[in-house]
């Protein structure tokens, strides 16, 4: 029964700088190592001097490369959207996102999930009128039954 040991000496077959120590863990020479242990009467104060112009012009943080505005596009491309979306989210142009977001935060305020099967949504007269006029609408169901109420230019 081999468990990886063989003589109380690992074997490993992969790549040998895996098993090296690291630079940083080796032993130092005891003359490299500098003492500490300045009184402080023996030390010298050091004169402060000015930063030169040039080194604080090369540490000041570089502006990172900045995009150039786009157009927003896809899901969160501003549409006009129908008079009855509008009336409930209150602008005349939204995005899908901002939609949904909107609607969604209107079912969890108004308790309008079906507590037995959250994937079911109740309408009010609210939400009928954007729903056509639905009694129950899935979750799923949303995106889906939004589609007409965004104008396409």
């Amino acid at each position: 029964m081999s468990s990886g040991f063989s003589n109380g000496i690992r074997v490993f077959r992969g790549c040998t700088s895996l098993l090296a120590p690291l630079k940083s863990s080796a032993t130092v020479p005891p003359t490299a190592v500098k003492s500490k242990t300045i009184s402080k009467s023996n030390a010298e104060p050091k004169e402060k001097t000015p930063p030169r112009s040039d080194v604080a012009a090369a540490a000041a943080p570089k502006p990172k490369f900045q995009r150039e505005m786009t157009r927003p596009t896809g899901l969160l491309k501003v549409f006009q959207v129908s008079p009855a979306l509008g009336n409930f989210l209150g602008v005349s142009e939204a995005s899908r996102t901002d939609a949904v977001k909107q609607i969604w935060s209107y079912i969890k305020l108004h308790n309008l999930q079906n507590p037995s099967n959250k994937r079911e949504i109740y309408c009010d007269d609210k939400l009928k009128a954007i729903f056509e006029g639905r009694e129950k609408v899935g979750f799923l169901e949303i995106g889906k039954l939004l589609t007409r109420h965004f104008v396409k230019n």
